[in-house]
């Protein structure tokens, strides 16, 4: 299974920038979405930002993942 996981683009140049989710900081490509600004949350899958979420998408998204995580026994 793959996933897309919602974090805020921080930083960017031309084509890279940095995305944050909990503290967690990742260069991700941004060749797929050249129009994302900084405070957008993107959804980032393989290093390559792929789609754009709201924030209240990105929350509610981030909530299932750690309910599964959880669940699963693999979260705190």
């Amino acid at each position: 299974m793959c996933l897309a996981i919602p974090m805020e683009l921080v930083e960017r140049s031309e084509l890279e920038g940095d995305v944050e989710l909990s503290g967690v900081r990742r260069k991700v490509s941004l060749m797929l979405l050249p129009e994302a600004e900084v405070g957008d949350f993107l959804l980032v899958h393989a290093g390559y930002a792929i789609g754009r979420v709201n924030a209240e998408e990105a929350r509610e998204t981030m909530d299932l993942l750690l309910e599964l995580a959880r669940a699963a026994g693999d979260a705190p």
